[in-house]
């Protein structure tokens, strides 16, 4: 589990393809490694990955075929710059929310404009994820905690302070640029809950008018 709060911006140092999937090197920069083991979790652009080899400025990590066909990873290259952030632990101030790592899809930004002294994105997310994403709700950008703003359709607009683009790579992002998105997980679990004991028997693609109907939240 993590807060969504970057800890420090890393550095691709190398990407190893093996055996269908990925081993990819980061050095850390900033980010204190001194109470990270072997098979600890590390959020590398909203992705949680697997500490596998510690070489001292950095970490190796397994990137699964699952994972490089649901998220960004893929597409980076040696010297592309990614947000990181360690596993919490039972001391960790839960300053953002909570997150877990698992990301739910690919959005792309659209545009951003200057407000005083932030930046105002607006960014698309895949239609299958606009249901979770509400005025004011949190969502996961990159690894990124943040609050949402609005909401038009599948479209959805962030403002990003000074901290934060100074802290992550927002500064890096342009129109058409890809980010990770992992939406509120209790979003996602009341979802699966209000299934009720359809759930058992459902593919997992989220409520239908028929449910909701059957439990009053609309006129049949």
């Amino acid at each position: 589990m993590f807060t969504g709060i970057i800890q420090a911006v890393g550095e691709v140092a190398a990407m190893q393809p093996s055996g269908g999937d990925l081993r990819l090197r980061i050095n850390t920069g900033k980010l204190d490694l001194g109470d990270v083991a072997l098979g600890d979790s590390i959020c590398t652009n909203g992705a949680c990955l697997t500490v596998i080899e510690l070489p001292g400025d950095g970490y190796w990590a397994d990137v699964s075929v699952e994972t490089l066909n649901f998220t960004t990873l893929g597409a980076l290259k040696p010297g592309s710059r990614v947000n990181l952030e360690k596993a919490l632990t039972p001391a960790s101030r839960l300053g953002g929310h909570i997150v877990s790592g698992h990301v739910d899809g690919v959005g792309e930004v659209v545009s951003l404009h200057e407000d005083a002294r932030s930046i105002r994105f607006v960014l698309r997310a895949p239609d299958d994820l606009a249901r979770y994403i509400a005025h004011k709700g949190s969502i996961t950008v990159d690894g990124t905690s943040l609050t949402v703003n609005a909401v038009n359709g599948a479209e959805f607009e962030l403002n990003i302070i000074p901290q934060t683009v100074a802290e992550t790579i927002f500064d890096e992002y342009q129109p058409g640029t890809r980010v990770n998105l992992e939406v509120d997980l209790i979003a996602r679990y009341l979802e699966r809950l209000m299934q009720g004991e359809a759930a058992a028997h459902s593919a997992g693609d989220g409520l239908s008018a028929e449910t909701l109907a059957e439990n009053g939240y609309l006129n049949k």
